[in-house]
């Protein structure tokens, strides 16, 4: 009889465990995308070429030098590494919830030995009450009629996958801040080199100026002109110098690594970097599927969903089930002999019947966290938008920008040349030939860090398409 009850028992939960369908969670609609259908001025893409997010990052970074960085980033980068240990902490957190569906099996053995004579314990008078007992069974194992622990389940599920989705994240903005660091470097030797030789070419003619004022040529305005430019330019040097070792310092830190020598050797500055490929920009609502960190925000918001059910869940009655089957004697030599098992079987409900309002404010609470998630979620998109369309501003603007600059570049260059002719020959003054000095440095400067944000504005369009967390 004993063994028909149990079964009985047993045959009981698995048929809550069938029950436990029920699903208070809404239904999940994912929101409209709140940006326009198209980008500002964006050209309709080629159905030949491949969106940014299925083209690995070797793919797009093809100058050897960028792509060892980029590995070492990969390997060492601790942000990155906190990301990835966010996966592994939210997937043992969705283990967790899944295990709460299930009920747990153990296995407990106790023995108690107890007298209402206090005497008895150094042996005057009185009698012991010995128990012995050993128990397989599960405990408060709460059946789940109104998905409650299933909604808690799939809250945890998308957690652990917005997690994953925000490490692919996270990857896209390293490597993007990897490449815009490295193409800052590079940058950074080429106005260095620049600022050298014009450094030199302002101490040549501080002498050129002093030796005319020393022969009476020149007035002393002319020589503290060219003065002011020499130190001007001894200033500029030591700036850029600073620069330069703090962005190799800012690269270093994204590397996990010192920024090896041979990262900025052998080229020719920003215009002997490997070319990276063209991108279609494709369509805004591409960008739901293809960035990593939209689609973290909506997997917030389906679990922000799910809390919902939980929330809903706690107004129902919530039924737990303990039983246990085993064996019990008050000798302990006589634990498991014939005549000793022992069973038990005791559910428990609880009904909510007044809690000053509490569950009701869980729900609220819940419902506020959906509409917060929602307008993340959309952030998020508006966000992407504003991103991808500055980086598209940059493409369609810079070249013609920086052709304008090479060739006012190229005009100053034979001014300057003209006027120092003309001033070594005593037909032009000092003031003019300083003047073409500096124009041609602020030209020259200014060209160099606009192929700069072409290049980066490349590095952008890339990184804001989704692409970066492929790989080959």
């Amino acid at each position: 009889m004993t063994k028909k009850k149990f079964v009985s028992t047993a045959l009981a939960g698995a048929a809550a465990m069938v029950l436990a369908g029920c699903s208070l969670i809404p239904a999940y609609e994912r929101p409209a995308a709140p940006v326009p259908a198209v980008y500002p001025g964006a050209q309709p893409a080629s159905s030949a070429q491949s969106p940014a997010s299925t083209l690995a990052w070797q793919d797009f970074f093809t100058d050897a030098r960028l792509a060892k960085l980029i590995e070492t980033a990969l390997a060492n980068n601790r942000d990155l590494r906190v990301s990835v240990l966010n996966i592994e902490q939210a997937r043992a957190q969705f283990q967790i919830q899944r295990a709460a569906q299930f009920p747990a099996l153990d296995l407990t053995a106790s023995g108690s030995r107890s007298s209402p004579n206090a005497l008895q314990a150094i042996g005057v008078g009185g009698s012991v009450a010995s128990s012995y007992s050993v128990n397989l069974g599960i405990t408060a194992w709460e059946l789940d009629f109104f998905g409650r622990v299933a909604s808690l389940k799939e809250q945890a599920l998308a957690q652990y996958l917005a997690t994953e989705e925000s490490r692919k994240a996270a990857q896209i903005s390293l490597i993007g801040a990897v490449a815009s660091g490295w193409l800052t470097l590079i940058a950074d030797d080429q106005l260095l080199e620049l600022t050298r030789q014009t450094l030199a070419t302002r101490e040549e003619s501080q002498k050129l100026t002093r030796m005319r004022f020393d022969s009476g040529v020149v007035s002393e305005i002319d020589l503290r002109l060219a003065d002011t430019l020499a130190e001007s330019a001894r200033a500029s040097y030591a700036e850029q110098q600073r620069l330069r070792m703090q962005d190799e310092n800012a690269l270093a830190l994204l590397l996990g690594a010192p920024v090896p020598a041979a990262a900025t050797e052998g080229g020719r500055g920003l215009d002997a970097i490997a070319p990276m490929p063209d991108l279609p920009a494709g369509l805004p609502s591409d960008l739901l599927g293809e960035r990593p960190d939209i689609r973290a925000a909506e997997q917030q918001l389906i679990a922000a969903n799910a809390n919902i059910g939980a929330a809903r869940a706690a107004f129902f009655p919530r039924v737990t089930l303990t039983s246990s089957i085993g064996t019990a004697s008050s000798e302990f030599s006589g634990l498991f002999d014939k005549g000793s098992k022992a069973w038990s079987f005791a559910p428990q409900i609880t009904l909510p019947i007044f809690d000053a309002g509490r569950n009701q404010a869980g729900l609220d609470s819940a419902r506020a966290g959906r509409e917060i998630a929602v307008a993340q979620y959309e952030k998020s998109i508006q966000t992407a938008f504003r991103e991808v369309a500055d980086a598209l501003a940059g493409r369609a603007t810079l070249g013609e920008q920086l052709r304008a600059l090479r060739a006012q570049s190229n005009a100053e260059e034979v001014r300057f040349k003209l006027s120092d002719l003309r001033y070594r020959n005593g037909i032009a003054s000092a003031l003019d030939l300083l003047d073409s000095q500096r124009s041609l440095y602020s030209v020259q400067q200014a060209a160099v860090q606009t192929r700069l944000l072409q290049l980066q504005s490349q590095v952008a369009l890339y990184k804001t398409l989704g692409g970066g967390w492929a790989t080959r």
